[in-house]
């Protein structure tokens, strides 16, 4: 079995579109825009930590947005010029899935808004 077939049998169809072929979901559609609940959003492929929901901010946009990732480590940064933009695109660093790109207009302390595809995502609540 290929990797793309190991995707395709693990993710939704939309995840996969999202998360293993660079798409994008629509604006407030996702599951996690409005989810306020305390815990860890991880990687919907490989399950890899990804941003906690104390960095978690309503900016606005549509999609779940946080101000900081996990560890630095646990994402990597491309620089993406589809659509006649020049954007920061942002990858799981561990499978390399598809999460959404960063702006350098989010709040303080690090002034970057991580905008992420919920599709891209699950999430472990905190038990408390």
């Amino acid at each position: 079995m290929t990797s793309e077939e190991k995707w395709k049998n693990k993710l939704t169809e939309e995840e996969y579109k999202v998360a293993r072929q660079c798409g994008t979901e629509p604006p407030f559609s996702g599951k996690y825009y409005n989810h306020n609940d305390k815990g860890v959003y991880t990687c919907i492929c490989c399950d890899a930590e990804l941003f906690s929901s104390s960095a978690k901010y309503d900016s606005g946009s549509g999609w779940p947005s946080f101000y900081d990732a996990v560890d630095k480590k646990a994402i990597r940064e491309i620089e993406d010029t589809s659509l006649g933009m020049k954007r920061i695109e942002i990858k799981c660093a561990k499978c390399d899935a598809h999460l959404g790109h960063v702006f350098p207009d989010g709040p303080n302390p690090t002034g970057l808004r991580y905008c992420i595809n919920s599709l891209s995502l699950d999430f472990d609540k905190d038990e408390e």
